[in-house]
């Protein structure tokens, strides 16, 4: 449910905020990308903006586990009566295809207009706190969501694992991204891997 989102996105963006942001001190204020934090004012648009996306983008994976309780999904939650094979490689197909599909709209986001008339809600945020992560329009939120319920509309997955992916693929790398300190085990300007600076620079 939403309620239920909030308060484990409240946790997964809450404590770094308040460690980061709230009681910043000179060690961490060394890794911030941008020397300056935002405004009060900000924080609280972000925080707000954050809650309508979580009612949105429960939607999605609320209807894709009521359809699988009457038969009309293949989502299912535990063994399922599969192997742990099946589950390993269904957890890197949903991987491989959420990811895609992230990367794909979020590019159109920025290459068309309509799109990114629905994007550039998330881009107000220049200077990104942990809260950012889906304080995206409620659009953007939406589409970006549907994986949840097109992929056990596609193959048998068990929504344990699909949920779990998203809350650590997801959201709190997303935190990460968002969160505006570099880290001392991801080179800022990482190749391979999006880093936080990187994210940064592309909200700025």
């Amino acid at each position: 449910s939403a309620l239920s989102a909030s308060l484990m996105l409240a946790v997964f963006s809450g404590v770094p905020f308040y460690v980061l942001y709230q009681h910043p001190t000179f060690e961490t204020w060394k890794h911030k990308s941008n020397p300056k934090y935002p405004s009060p004012s900000i924080r609280s648009l972000e925080i707000i903006t954050m809650l309508k996306g979580v009612v949105v983008a429960t939607f999605a994976p609320s209807v894709s586990v009521y359809l699988g309780s009457i038969g009309k999904s293949q989502a299912f939650c535990g063994w399922g009566g599969y192997s742990v094979e099946y589950h390993v490689a269904s957890f890197a197909i949903a991987w491989l295809v959420s990811d895609f599909f992230e990367f794909a709209y979020h590019y159109l986001g920025h290459t068309i207009n309509s799109f990114w008339q629905q994007h550039k809600s998330h881009h107000r945020f220049s200077n990104p706190t942990p809260w950012a992560v889906i304080a995206d329009d409620l659009v953007d939120q939406f589409v970006r969501s549907l994986p949840l319920l097109l992929i056990p509309l596609s193959m048998p997955i068990n929504m344990d694992l699909l949920f779990l992916q998203y809350a650590i693929f997801f959201y709190i790398f997303g935190v990460y991204l968002h969160v505006g300190h570099e880290v001392n085990f991801i080179d800022a300007h990482n190749p391979v891997i999006n880093s936080s600076f990187q994210h940064y620079i592309h909200h700025a």
